[in-house]
This record gives structure tokens, C-alpha cells and sequence, in this order.
């Protein structure tokens, strides 16, 4: 089954200096049929005003990834991992038993442009760790993983049985992924536009989710410019 979710239907809120776009219910967006897909609870896409950002919170018994699109992100919490992350880093923050974090927009005259994605844990009330990834070269072809449970190939290693990649594609470009079908597929385009397998056009902000489906996935660039496409592999 292949579920697809347009950028045009996911749920959105505004505060000052801030909007966001939720694909699945977040705060005050509610949508019983969009609660998330297997452990993927939460994937929000946000844009920040200079100077805007997430005041101090806390976060418990979820693993917590931002990934930069665009601009500089200024982050603070109660483990040590204060800092700055820039476009196309990876912050995984697993809350554990507890722990308080912050997020501004580091720069006080570009925008920001960051997705946030939590992930529920394979295990409850593990110690808080926080660690980032860098960005993979921008030449770089093929998939990329970015997180995994076993941390594989440089990943950042977090915790439950999910694998987060990362692939580039140019105009005509193709990226083949074989999928298991015991295993849940969530695809987001971030930027860009891409097909898949040829039949299903996915500009930026669309998503897919892909359950009980074998065989191949091929993504392929559809326009100008370069697309950049992130795939979340997850237990049913």
C-alpha cells in the first residue's frame, strides 16, 4: 500500500517569526487519520525568522532529529550539547528519562529553514544523549545514511530500529532503493521535485508512505535545480 501525502494537506501554525507545517498531528493540529507512520510521530517543517526560534522545553522518551535545509540553528540543552548546526547537518537529541532544550535561529538577518522529526524509542527512560552528523559532501551520489540503530557507516546511532538516508538527484537523475516488505517506508522530498517509479510526481513538502510493498523504489529528478530527498526505513 502506498499512502501519498501532498505539501498542500499537511496541517499548519504561525507564531511570531515562526511557521510551520505538520505532516502528522502536532500541537494544536490535530488529524486522527495522520498520528503518524509506525514509530515516526512527529515530522514538522519550519522556517524562522531571524532571531526566532523554541524557547526552553522539556522532551522525555523520544528521539529527536533536526536537520538544517537552510540557514544557521543556535541549540542549547542540559547535556552539553550547545552549538550551532549548519545547512545540512543532523542533530539527534534522544530525551531519555528527561531533558530541557532550546532552538533560535542563529543569524540576526537570514532566515532558517529546518524539519524536525521525532522518533519513539525502541525502550523507555534511557540516560539523554545528544550527538550531530555532518553533512554529507555536496557532491556526494547515492544514498547517504544519516542515523541508524547500530550508528553503521558514521551514522548517528539512535535509539530504535530505524535507518534515516539521504540522496541528491539532478534533473534525470535516479536513485534505486529495494525495499523490504516487512519494513515501513516514509519518503519526504525537501527540497526539489522528484517521480517515483515513474507514475507519482513529488514536488517539494510531498511525502509517500509505503507499507507491505517489495520490489524496487526509484526516485528520479523532475526539474531544474537539485532535489534532496530524506527516507525513513522503520519497523512495522
Amino acid at each position: 500500500m502506498i499512502v501519498q501525502r501532498p505539501s498542500r494537506d499537511r496541517g499548519h501554525s504561525a507564531a511570531p517569526g515562526r511557521e510551520s507545517r505538520h505532516g502528522f498531528s502536532f500541537g494544536g493540529y490535530y488529524d486522527p487519520q495522520w498520528m503518524g507512520f509506525g514509530p515516526l510521530r512527529v515530522l514538522n517543517e519550519i522556517r524562522l525568522e531571524p532571531g526566532a526560534g523554541f524557547d526552553t522545553a522539556r522532551h522525555a522518551n523520544m528521539e529527536l532529529l533536526t536537520f538544517v535545509v537552510a540557514g544557521e540553528l543556535a541549540h542549547d540543552n542540559a547535556i552539553g550539547g550547545s552549538g550551532i548546526l549548519r545547512s545540512g547537518e543532523l542533530q539527534w537529541l534522544s530525551g531519555g528519562h528527561g531533558v530541557q532544550h532550546a532552538q533560535r535561529n542563529a543569524s540576526d538577518s537570514e532566515p532558517l529553514h529546518l524539519l524536525q522529526m521525532w522518533i519513539q524509542p525502541a525502550r523507555l527512560n534511557h540516560q539523554p544523549a545528544c550527538d550531530k552528523r555532518a553533512a554529507p559532501p555536496a557532491d556526494a551520489r547515492g544514498w547517504t545514511l544519516l542515523a541508524s540503530g547500530d550508528g553503521a557507516d558514521g551514522s548517528l546511532p539512535i535509539r530504535q530500529d530505524a535507518r534515516v538516508r539521504q540522496v541528491r538527484l539532478d534533473r534525470g537523475e535516479a536513485a534505486d532503493f529495494e525495499l523490504d516488505v516487512s519494513r515501513l517506508y516514509w519518503v519526504q522530498v525537501v527540497s526539489g521535485r522528484v517521480s517515483a517509479n515513474d507514475e507519482i510526481d513529488l514536488p517539494a513538502g510531498d511525502a509517500l508512505g509505503l507499507r507491505d510493498e517489495a520490489g524496487t523504489l526509484r526516485l528520479e529528478g523532475a526539474a531544474d535545480g537539485q532535489a534532496l530527498v530524506l527516507l525513513f526505513d522503520l519497523p512495522v
